[in-house]
């Protein structure tokens, strides 16, 4: 039987998917093949999310620890196994489940700018067209939302209030366990951070994975028929898979989701605003995490 020995544990909307299928291509490490299994926060308690297509995203999430370990059956000679589950960081039931089942595993963190990734969020729900208010309007509701049960990626701000989320992970694990990076740096040194990590994680740090600029893409489609060619029952692309190799296969599709995909700004009085209510969390974990974000604050 195997069990992760690192978890990457958010934040959501953070670069989490694209770490993890960074990590994936690495010959020495072994990623779970489904993305946000969930087992540390819903184990023995599956969601009961209220909000919108809140359930039907979810169905997938894994409750049970045989089913969880059979995530794991394919490891063979690899150094580091591991999961990503973007909500382990705000949950509060995962830390101590992570504890609980593999009390020495390394943790991964990636944060970015609250109020980019408060937005971001945001344009993800309305990518799938399930947020139907503005901005403005959504955070408003926030609080309602969340007390009525609606899922987390609803939780726009609170989400980004990483201060006491790495509190709990650091009240339990050891300090040297929990590695934090940025967003930026993903963005602008990407190769370094990955070299970074695959120190942390024991394997081979010569290794280059293939690095793409965007994956797990926000905002809105320009066209409803391109978004719908991607998708995996699509007749076309069942066509195409056996013809393509998967890594070919995953470049086209993100260029197609890029290219398809419209960025949109925060609104600058919003901007400002989340940016005063954020002000002290940031710098609380100015202090905590040891980096300067006074670019965060401006």
């Amino acid at each position: 039987m195997h069990l992760p020995n690192f978890v990457l544990i958010g934040a959501q909307k953070a670069g989490t998917t694209a770490i993890a299928h960074y990590l994936a291509q690495h010959p020495q490490i072994y990623m779970s093949s489904m993305k946000e299994p969930g087992f540390f926060d819903f184990e023995d308690h599956p969601p009961n999310f209220k909000g919108p297509q809140d359930q039907s995203l979810y169905t997938s999430v894994i409750s049970k620890f045989d089913d969880y370990v059979k995530l794991f059956d394919a490891v063979t000679d690899e150094i580091a196994i591991g999961e990503a589950t973007t909500w382990y960081l705000y949950s509060k039931r995962a830390p101590h489940r992570i504890k609980h089942y593999i009390p020495e595993a390394k943790l991964i963190v990636i944060l970015r700018n609250p109020v980019d990734r408060a937005f971001s969020a945001y344009m993800h729900a309305i990518r799938d067209e399930r947020e139907h208010l503005d901005f403005k309007a959504a955070l408003e509701a926030e609080n309602q939302r969340i007390a009525e049960g609606w899922e987390y990626l609803w939780h726009y701000k609170t989400i980004s209030q990483y201060s006491q989320q790495l509190n709990n992970y650091f009240s339990i694990f050891n300090p040297n366990q929990i590695r934090i990076y940025l967003y930026e740096d993903l963005c602008n040194q990407p190769e370094a951070l990955l070299e970074d990590i695959f120190d942390y994680l024991g394997v081979d740090q010569t290794f280059k994975p293939q690095v793409f600029t965007r994956l797990n893409i926000s905002g809105k489609k320009k066209s409803l028929a391109i978004d719908e060619l991607l998708k995996d029952k699509h007749p076309l692309k069942r066509f195409l898979k056996p013809l393509l190799p998967v890594k070919l296969r995953k470049q086209m599709a993100n260029r197609v989701r890029i290219l398809n995909s419209s960025r949109s700004e925060c609104p600058q009085v919003i901007k400002r605003k989340l940016i005063e209510d954020l002000r002290e969390d940031i710098l609380t974990l100015q202090n905590l995490i040891d980096r300067d974000l006074s670019h965060w604050l401006t």
